[in-house]
């Protein structure tokens, strides 16, 4: 028999549990899909080097779905995503084959377009109060066509090899060999990557130690905080998940490039939403943008900054993907706006503004690049791909709906 306090105790984990699955199941979707796949292919989904090439073949969009969030949160939508990224990729090619500059000052440059164009876009959106929706629209005509202007609709292949190194490069550093199957079962020497191990350890450990602070000041300030038990249990299964991702890592060609700049990327904006006064003022605008300004925040100055660092990520989504097609290519950046607002939306973004979270995006993110590489190891065709990915988009929004109108949000 269970008594009192049991039962008490039961039902305040499962009242926690249910109050926070709108956060963390992502998570378990996506662990489902990847089981579900690994039955499907025979474990061929499981592979070290497939882990990688999801990350590599995905990065741009994931990238993208960093700023699509934010722009998102405040209320608004940016349809020029794809065709930035096109015109930034094609102008760093320009700058440098044929400006001849630098890698490191190329990308600056690229950045600064970007940023350039996202203060262009803010200002019609934030000052002038033309809604995104249009701004965006004209966006994303303008930079197709300049893309097109600019690359003479000619593909501008890099001069070397380090736009390629960069996207699809890894860090094949700190590394034992040892014996090991291949493929066909045959033992032969194979490296062991160390790097990735000991960064995923590290990152564990600064996860936890700020966990516990973050706790600990939430405590002392008498804010609501988890219930140790459930505390414990989610930072063991970050932990786990981290630490599998490492490992698989460590398999096959080390850590690669663009999951450390998208993971520099996602650590600095989760930091700004999460422990900066613009963050706050960032779900507050989204939340509610008159109550914003009469609380004294300035909700047009949020906006605009919002859409200039939208503008500076498609400039590095640009870089990455002309180094993924070690090309800039004049039709580049296709659908990618779509792709970006569906990973946000599946990531648990509101339609109406005010929540999503950093993590949250890239768990969408993962979770459409993950049916794409499943569906094309299974020899799914694109046309089918359509119509999961549409299936999937359109049940992450009923279920937003759905837990809103059941937590009395909606």
């Amino acid at each position: 028999m269970i008594d009192s306090r049991e039962q008490s105790a039961l039902r305040t984990f499962l009242d926690v549990a249910k109050a926070n699955m709108r956060n963390y199941s992502m998570f378990l979707v996506l662990a489902l899909i990847m089981i579900g796949f690994a039955v499907l292919t025979n474990g061929v989904n499981l592979h070290p080097r497939n882990f990688t090439y999801i990350f590599i073949q995905n990065s741009y969009i994931l990238i993208l779905a960093v700023g699509m969030v934010l722009v998102i949160i405040v209320g608004n939508i940016d349809l020029s995503v794809g065709s930035l990224t096109a015109f930034t990729g094609a102008m760093a090619a320009i700058f440098f084959n044929r400006m001849g500059l630098g890698f490191a000052a190329t990308v600056a440059l690229t950045l600064f377009v970007g940023l350039l164009v996202g203060v262009y876009q803010g200002y019609f959106i934030a000052f002038v109060k033309i809604p995104a929706f249009i701004v965006t629209l004209a966006g994303m005509m303008l930079f197709r066509g300049l893309t097109y202007i600019v690359t003479r609709v000619t593909p501008i292949t890099p001069r070397t090899d380090i736009f390629k190194n960069t996207a699809s490069g890894t860090l094949d550093v700190l590394y034992i060999m040892r014996m090991a199957p291949n493929n066909r079962g045959v033992m032969v020497e194979q490296a062991f990557h160390l790097l990735p191990l000991i960064l995923g350890a590290l990152i564990v450990v600064l996860m936890v130690v700020f966990g516990m602070r973050d706790r600990r000041n939430k405590i002392k300030n008498d804010f609501h905080v988890l219930p140790v038990g459930y505390f414990i249990a989610k930072q063991v299964f970050m932990a786990a998940i981290l630490m599998y991702l490492s490992y698989k890592f460590a398999l096959y060609r080390g850590l690669p490039n663009v999951f450390i700049i998208l993971g520099i990327t996602v650590v600095i904006f989760t930091f700004i939403t999460n422990n900066t006064v613009f963050g706050r003022y960032i779900y507050a605008v989204g939340g509610n943008a008159r109550s914003a300004k009469l609380s004294g925040i300035n909700s047009e100055r949020v906006i605009f900054f919002v859409h200039v660092i939208m503008g500076m990520l498609c400039g590095l989504s640009g870089i990455v993907f002309t180094g993924y097609m070690n090309s800039a290519l004049p039709d580049a950046g296709k659908d990618f706006e779509l792709e970006a607002i569906a990973a946000c939306f599946i990531g648990g973004a509101s339609t109406t503004g005010g929540v999503g979270t950093i993590i949250g995006a890239m768990m969408g993110g993962l979770v459409m690049g993950v049916i794409n590489n499943g569906m094309s190891l299974m020899s799914i065709g694109a046309n089918w791909q359509y119509v999961v990915k549409a299936s999937v988009l359109l049940l992450a929004v009923w279920y937003d709906i759905y837990t809103r109108k059941k937590s009395g949000l909606g």
